[in-house]
């Protein structure tokens, strides 16, 4: 399982192209300035971390440590 609380965006990499949100739009969503946004409360039950940090073409998603 992968929580939001777990990932963080680089709003400076983000470019809005919607990759994230499309595939896992439990876990992103908009922000107020169309770029990627994690949702804190978020849960994917059946995702793989790495799968979901690699959904980024631009490399913004990455591991909250």
């Amino acid at each position: 399982m992968v929580k939001g609380s777990d990932l963080v965006v680089d709003s400076e990499k983000c470019i809005g192209c919607g990759a994230c949100i499309s595939s896992f739009k439990e876990l992103f969503h908009y922000d107020k300035v169309g770029k990627s946004e994690v949702i804190k409360s978020g849960k994917c039950e059946d995702c793989e971390i790495d799968v979901v940090i690699g959904i980024c073409p631009q490399g913004a998603i990455s591991h909250k440590k």
